[in-house]
Order: C-alpha cells, then structure tokens, then sequence
C-alpha cells in the first residue's frame, strides 16, 4: 500500500536531479507539484490503512465463545460457552451472523475463504499496512470453530441456534436465552453445499499458515481433504438453514470451488482432472456470492492456466 507514496518521494528525487537543467521557475514548480503528489498520496494510504484495520477489526465485534486476553473489541463479552453440549461436543467459538446470535457455518466458511484469498493475494500490501497478524487471527477464529464442526469423515456441524427463535429476540449473546440448537451433516443426512464450502475455506487456510504454522497448516488440509471428499461422495443439497440462506445455485459450484483451492492448496492433479471433467458444471454468471462460488472458481482457474 505504500507503493504511491515510494513513488511519490522518487518523484521527488528525480526532480531534484533534472534541476541541472531547468530554469529556476520551472525547478520551483516541479518541486512544489511533486511535494504534493507525494502528500497526497500519503493520505490516500494512511486511508486505505485505516479502512482496511476497521474492516478486520469488525470480525473481533463478531466473535463467539471465549474472547482472549488481545481482544481490542473490549465492549464484547464472553457468550455462547456452552454451545455442543447436547450432543457432548465443544462447538465453543466461531463468529455470530449478521447482527444475531446464530452461527451459520455454510456462511462462515465462505467468509473464511475470501479473508484467506485476500491474506494470500494480497500478503505484501496487508502487511505492510501492519495488519497481517490481525487477519491470520481473525481467520484462524473461524478455522478453528471449523476444525470442531468436523468430528469425524462424514460428520459436520452446520448451524449452532435456532433463527427463528432468535430473530424474535433482539439481546445481546452475552445475555441470549434463546435455544442453542445443533444442527449437522452426515452420510445419511448430507449437505455438499456446507461440507465443500468448509473444505474450500480449510485448503486456503492451509495457505496462509503454511510458512507460518506447519503443523497447524497440515491439520487444516487433512481436514478439507476430508470434507471435499464427504461432500462429492455424499451428494445432496443443504436445507437446514432455510429460510435465512437457502441453495438456490445448487451444490455443484461448492464441489467446484471446493476442488480448486484443493488444488490450489496442494498441486495435486486428481483436483484438477476433478474440475475438468466437471467443467460442465460452470458457465457464465451475474453473481458471486456465498450461494454461488462459479465467478470465484473462474477467477482462480484463469490465474492457474493462462
């Protein structure tokens, strides 16, 4: 991000070494026009700066379970601490949706996914506005729920509350008495939707920690293999959090989008004969949202392959 502001002070620079040259009016100008351009380009960065700290600090806001010691969102409470106990799981953590006190994994995977693409494709300029450790935190929050949704091969907890019972009650989570019901997938019960979107935002995970924190980075892919595998296999439309997020697109841009950062991830050739032979599958859209991934799978392929 402070690549206008180098360029700026080059100017700069340059315009001193070409005053050999020019009058003094004319020296004159160019400084002052250059010391401006260079101004103008450090507030436009401090902005971007600011914009994008306020942007990851939102994820804090957002946060369930047990806040740590680091927290910077300091009105935010510990909630949601017993969430999995029904079904003797831990299911403590991950982010609320929208402005209410459900957790609506589908969602967070997708919302994963792109903070994982941003901290990879972006990772020189994120860190040197300093807030790359802030975005592998806030990821890692989200990855970390993700990992104990998955409790075994073919088992997947999606949702963490009742949205009807909660829209109905407008409290904060630190104070919520509304139902923690679970919801999952299984083999006998599937949802590709939710199981390929949780592979794909694992696999890019397993990007962003790679040179960071190997052993966490393996743990990450193991798992996305696994869900990638129980979502192809176990083919069958997610419906457990509608109304609120329905599956209008169907599951195959999950499966898709799920492969490619598999293949991203590892390199590994039977991803990408998995993504051509289902090429059909894809096609032109309007959209790329957390119902339709096609847009974000084209982006990454054309990257790969042009």
């Amino acid at each position: 991000m402070g690549r206008r502001l180098v360029w700026g002070l080059l100017i700069a620079f340059l315009c001193c070494a070409i005053s050999l040259f020019l009058a003094p009016n004319d020296l004159h100008r160019s400084l002052v026009a250059a010391t401006n351009h260079a101004q103008k380009d450090h507030h436009v960065n401090r902005a971007y700066n600011d914009a994008l700290s306020k942007a990851i600090l939102f994820f804090e806001g957002q946060r369930s379970g047990k806040l740590p010691a680091d927290q910077r969102v300091t009105w935010r409470g510990d909630s949601a601490l017993a969430d999995g106990q029904p079904d003797n799981v831990n299911l403590v953590g991950g982010y609320y949706d929208a402005g209410d006190n459900v957790k609506f994994g589908w969602t967070m995977s997708y919302t994963t996914s792109l903070l994982c693409w941003a901290a990879i494709e972006y990772r020189q300029q994120i860190t040197s506005a300093g807030e790359i450790e802030h975005l592998r935190q806030a990821i890692r929050w989200a990855t970390d729920f993700l990992l104990r949704s998955h409790t075994s091969s073919t088992t997947f907890y999606t949702q963490v509350g009742d949205g009807n019972k909660d829209h109905s009650c407008w409290e904060r989570p630190e104070d919520m008495d509304t139902p923690r019901t679970l919801y999952k997938i299984t083999s006998q019960n599937p949802g590709s939707e939710a199981a390929g979107d949780a592979a794909a935002a694992l696999a890019a995970a397993s990007m962003v920690f790679e040179h960071v924190d190997a052993a966490y980075s393996s743990k990450l892919l193991q798992h996305a293999k696994q869900l990638f595998e129980f979502a192809d296999k176990y083919r069958g439309s997610y419906g457990a959090s509608c109304p609120f997020y329905c599956s209008y697109s169907g599951y195959q841009d999950e499966l898709l989008w799920g492969a490619t950062w598999l293949y991203e991830a590892t390199g590994d050739k039977k991803y990408h004969g998995y993504l051509t032979s289902n090429q059909g599958w894809s096609g032109s859209v309007s959209e790329f949202s957390w119902d339709n991934k096609l847009a974000g799978v084209q982006t990454l392929l054309a990257k790969v392959t042009l």
